[in-house]
């Protein structure tokens, strides 16, 4: 369960580093400025950058629609202009419907891929060409520059093509693309839970070599199919979708390489059980071995296999099992002799490294500890090391580290706690810091690579911030009642005084591995909240990764138990504090988000008085297969679990005070969670309120973002302070 790109950067975005005075001056916030971008600004945007090479940084800005493309020395901070968008379309007479802005450009930044109205483009500065290449009345997606550059690999009408850059000529490697069939193009299910939302849908991967493309072929003839209404126009529209349910047939998926030469398939043998997973594909550096990933149907086991690309057979390089749940290796990296991987694993507890022999022989574990290894970042062969990101201590900080392959030691590279997002340099030579913590502002900082401070290459905080009065937020942790000490974030209102009383809201996600407590500074909105006299709450449940795998497999066949029990843990500790008014503790959250405000008000009516759900899971049942399996079983499995996980189980508890928001054209979690909920509310004669958003996906996208903003806004104001 994924929440749309717009609303997960909504609900992400932190402000950027300097520290900041909690009480400076007497301004206040306005609506404006914490929800619509309002005038004065109290941060401004951090540079967009990126590594060009080892030494030198691309910056982007945009003007009036025109990119400009700059190199910056990273230490001398001298600029060079490498082009600009506005002057290259008129050197080049690209026409002006044409925007550069999406392009696809190779890694020196001298090719680009364009598509626009469905048709593919090529430009390449270094040669001054532009052409179109393809001229079709079905869009191509997804196009992909060979690593060569000599074809674009594209999808269309669910089948796979290549076209020749130089030549234009078109070339079509499958034939049997249909409504249910898609080469190189995923499953909605697949799309959503196993490739994720910046796959875009592609299922295609061109070999080191440029000779051949590995991809998935789906079939979706026996998955169910889900029906959608638009309700625009005089007699509407039908919308229908292959959408799996937990229980239902998921798609069946094959693994075909193709020649580019020949346009001969080669099948992979991937026949291991009849209900399996096949996803997460890469190749060997010399192109010679292909590895794709299996799971079975109960998601507890995982391998990950080799094969020979000329005849498709496999050969086993890994095996996990875990009682609760296995999940795919996304960012696996294989070394340049092509007889290495490195992967990282939870299967020891905590997430960690391990080195493994493709021929299956030997497995090595680098890393070790009660910590987690959050992702790896980059590998430096030369230099023998791995760059990964984690969070040892606190479990709240982000930060970026070294470890030596042969030596097995872990070297912490940020210093300072909060949460450190880092970009390495090819080579690891340098690497840039986005900091913040509760108390700083976003600062952009420049490293060399072992760590050594060089400069601060931009600070977000504007002159303006000093001039408001801001509240004060502070980490801690609250016992869970047997063992856990949850970590909590909360800030409370510029002028708090504790002899007052005070609404709560608390925010939240809360599906399993998704903290979100962290040590970075507080969204806008939250400070504008707190300005109205509410203290605004997060707190992380055992399952939210902060414990490693233990705390998380505990959900396993469970889904809302733990999480009521550590929430309501968190109500009654804050209901014991003398400033909290215990007949205004609200909850708030999207997605998974929204199942949990809706457990709360039913299964913890007793704990929280408000609740704003929107777009909610209120029944684990009507989400989809892969998903909800992986945590629940199917129902067939765990009955009891799928019926305790249901919010109508627990509606009869509900007594007032929530509002239910979703959008009717919601293809992720569907409106008919909202409706079933509400059937049920209505047969139990209980008040609610309902806003539908008429042919929204998952989350609310401008411009109803705004009504949807305010209304949600009202609606904690007359919830909390009625006599205003």
């Amino acid at each position: 369960m994924k929440q749309n790109t717009f609303t997960r950067i909504l609900l992400c975005l932190y402000l950027p580093i300097a520290l900041v005075p909690a009480f400076s001056q007497e301004k206040r916030l306005s609506y404006d400025q914490a929800f619509k971008w309002g005038q004065p600004r109290l941060f401004k945007s951090l540079p967009r950058l990126q590594w060009y090479d080892s030494r030198t940084l691309l910056k982007t800005t945009s003007e009036k629609g025109v990119m400009h493309y700059i190199l910056v020395d990273a230490e001398t901070e001298a600029e060079t202009l490498l082009f600009d968008s506005g002057v290259m379309k008129e050197n080049l007479d690209i026409p002006k419907s044409i925007s550069l802005n999406s392009a696809g450009w190779n890694s020196d930044y001298s090719a680009a891929v364009i598509l626009h109205q469905g048709n593919i483009y090529y430009l390449n500065r270094n040669n001054k060409i532009f052409r179109q290449l393809t001229a079709s009345a079905h869009p191509a997606h997804n196009p992909v520059l060979s690593p060569d550059g000599s074809y674009i690999g594209f999808t269309r009408e669910h089948n796979l093509f290549v076209v020749d850059v130089k030549t234009g000529l078109e070339k079509q490697l499958t034939a049997d693309g249909s409504d249910y069939v898609y080469n190189g193009w995923a499953s909605w299910v697949y799309y959503e839970e196993v490739l994720g939302r910046r796959s875009r849908y592609r299922a295609f991967y061109w070999s080191p070599d440029s000779r051949k493309i590995a991809f998935l072929k789906f079939d979706d003839t026996d998955v169910p199919v889900f029906t959608l209404f638009n309700a625009d126009g005089v007699h509407g529209q039908l919308e229908k979708a292959h959408y799996p349910k937990p229980g239902d047939p998921n798609p069946e998926v094959a693994l075909g390489i193709v020649s580019i030469e020949t346009g001969k398939t080669v099948w992979v043998d991937t026949a291991i059980e009849k209900d399996q997973y096949i996803a997460w594909v890469f190749w060997t550096p010399d192109s010679n071995t292909l590895l794709f990933q299996w799971m079975n149907r109960g998601q507890d086991t995982i391998a990950i296999f080799g094969c020979d690309p000329a005849t498709g057979k496999r050969n086993r390089i890994y095996r996990e099992h875990q009682d609760s749940w296995v999940e795919f290796f996304e960012d696996l990296y294989i070394f340049k002799d092509s007889k290495h991987l490195l992967l990282r694993s939870g299967k020891t507890g905590w997430p960690q490294l391990y080195i493994c022999a493709m021929d299956g022989s030997q497995e090595k574990q680098l890393t070790r500890g009660e910590w987690s290894v959050k992702s790896i970042a980059m590998v430096d062969e030369d230099k023998g090391l791995v760059y990964v990101t984690g969070s040892d201590n606190p479990s709240t900080d982000n930060h970026l580290y070294s470890v030596n392959i042969k030596k097995y030691k872990t070297r912490k590279l940020t210093t300072g706690s909060g949460s450190h997002y880092t970009t390495l340099s090819p080579g690891g030579l340098y690497f840039i810091d986005q900091y913040s913590n509760i108390e700083t502002l976003g600062v952009l900082n420049l490293h060399t690579g072992n760590g050594a401070f060089v400069r601060t290459i931009e600070t977000s905080a504007t002159p303006e911030l000093n001039e408001y009065a801001l509240g004060r937020t502070e980490l801690f942790t609250i016992p869970s009642g047997d063992g856990y000490d949850l970590p909590a974030v909360w800030t409370l209102p510029p002028d708090f005084d504790p002899g007052k009383k005070y609404p709560v809201l608390f925010s939240v996600y809360g599906g399993p591995g998704s903290a979100s407590v962290r040590n970075s500074y507080q969204r806008l909105r939250n400070l504008y909240l707190a300005q109205q006299g509410i203290i605004v709450f997060s707190v992380d449940h055992r399952g939210s990764g902060h414990f490693g795998k233990k705390g998380m497999a505990m959900m396993h066949r469970n889904l809302g138990k733990w999480e009521m029990h550590d929430y309501t843990a968190a109500a009654t500790w804050l209901r014991n504090k003398n400033f909290v008014d215990t007949e205004r503790i609200g909850i708030t959250g999207g997605s998974y988000g929204g199942y949990v405000t809706c457990m709360a008000l039913t299964c913890g009516a007793e704990y929280f008085t408000h609740g704003n759900a929107l777009y909610s899971v209120t029944d684990w049942k009507l989400y989809d297969s892969i998903y909800t399996e992986r945590y629940m079983d199917t129902p067939e499995e765990n009955p009891a679990g799928y019926n305790f996980g249901s919010v109508m189980t627990h509606a009869e508890k509900y007594t007032n005070g929530l509002r239910i928001v979703h959008g009717s054209l919601d293809d992720n979690v569907h409106m008919q969670n909202t409706i079933q909920f509400i059937d049920k509310l209505q047969n139990l004669d209980k008040p609610f309120e309902l806003m539908i958003y008429p042919n929204q996906r998952h989350g609310i996208g401008f411009p109803k973002y705004y009504h949807s903003t305010r209304e949600s806004y009202e609606f904690w104001m007359r919830s909390f302070f009625p006599e205003q």
